[in-house]
């Protein structure tokens, strides 16, 4: 957890992630599920530098549903070239081809 989290995210990171391992989910898995979870929050609160967004989105949803910023950060992941000049529609077309 990081060092700027208030005692207000630290819980909702344990209970995140104990929730996460009730289901099933693997301890770092849920881990992960449980900070990605805090971090939108404080996100959305304005609490960090910048309230664009640094995920990939939810992998479970569809690609045409996530932001041309969360399609970037995936497109950056698999190092796609040109990701930069991209459209929200060409960043798709290219994250499905390298999956």
């Amino acid at each position: 957890m990081p060092d700027k989290w208030s005692d207000k995210d630290e819980r909702q990171f344990s209970h995140v992630r104990k929730e996460q391992e009730k289901s099933g989910k693997p301890r770092k898995r849920a881990e992960e599920i449980a900070a990605r979870t805090v971090n939108k929050q404080r996100r959305l609160e304005g609490r960090t530098p910048s309230r664009k967004s640094q995920g990939t989105g939810n992998p479970n949803s569809p690609l045409d549903s996530r932001t041309r910023q969360e399609l970037y950060n995936r497109a950056s992941e698999l190092q796609i070239r040109g990701r930069s000049s991209m459209t929200k529609s060409e960043l798709i077309d290219a994250i499905r081809s390298r999956q």
